[in-house]
């Protein structure tokens, strides 16, 4: 693990979240590069799995950070989540989305249903079925030290902007950047699929690459307040 990716998985998931887009997580023959995420920030948000405390089931999302967190969606998919800030706080970023860049028919073999390449790793559950994840034997392993199944690297160039400045000034700057037609790189907005207010405009901690169409897309739930 590089000093730069410890320094931002120190962060709280709300400040990681952002710059896990555009980072690789590669294993089992399938790399997948990031391109939409959800923050989910423990004890004070709602939303969190770890809002209530740990459980058996949810013990993982307490650990050190770059730990990986899986959960079974629906009772069918695993979904993979990047544990980040400070062990015990059970903050996290879900994985949403990502582009398949690499191990493609055996991508496609897990899927099953022939989808078209971007659509491999498009949406969580997706995701976790394209990399092969399995609840309970990857829930809780390590994704920076090579010891897991799954390893995690951060986009190009990123490594150098953490180096000379704190994350969270590179994340502000990354929210802030356009493409030349003034368009920003990053949007923002409300999470997917969650109740109650945590699924509404107070947290805008749903992260994704503009335009790209390996994201998921947006289902408001029907009980989301905003």
């Amino acid at each position: 693990m590089t000093d730069a990716l410890r320094a931002l998985l120190a962060e709280p998931a709300p400040i990681c979240a952002p710059a896990l887009l555009g980072a690789t997580i590669a294993g089992r023959g399938v790399a997948v590069r990031i391109t939409e995420v959800e923050a989910y920030h423990g004890p004070t948000d709602p939303g969190s799995h770890g809002h209530r405390g740990m459980t058996q089931r949810n013990r993982h999302l307490f650990g050190p950070p770059g730990t990986l967190y899986a959960y079974r969606s629906y009772g069918i998919h695993t979904c993979v989540n990047v544990v980040s800030g400070a062990e015990g706080t059970s903050a996290g970023s879900l994985l949403r989305g990502g582009e398949v860049i690499d191990g493609l028919a055996t991508a496609r073999e897990r899927r099953g249903l022939r989808p078209a390449d971007v659509a491999l790793a498009r949406g969580p559950g997706n995701l976790g079925v394209a990399l092969g994840a399995v609840l309970g034997t990857d829930d809780g392993t390590s994704l920076l030290d090579g010891s897991g199944p799954f390893v995690l690297t951060l986009a190009p160039g990123l490594e150098a902007r953490l180096a000379s400045a704190p994350p969270a000034a590179v994340v502000e700057e990354l929210l802030a950047e356009t493409d030349a037609a003034g368009v920003r790189r990053i949007s923002r907005g409300p999470r997917t699929g969650v109740g109650g207010v945590a699924g509404g405009a107070r947290f805008p901690w749903r992260f994704w690459l503009t335009g790209d169409p390996t994201v998921s897309t947006y289902r408001r739930h029907k009980g989301a307040v905003d």
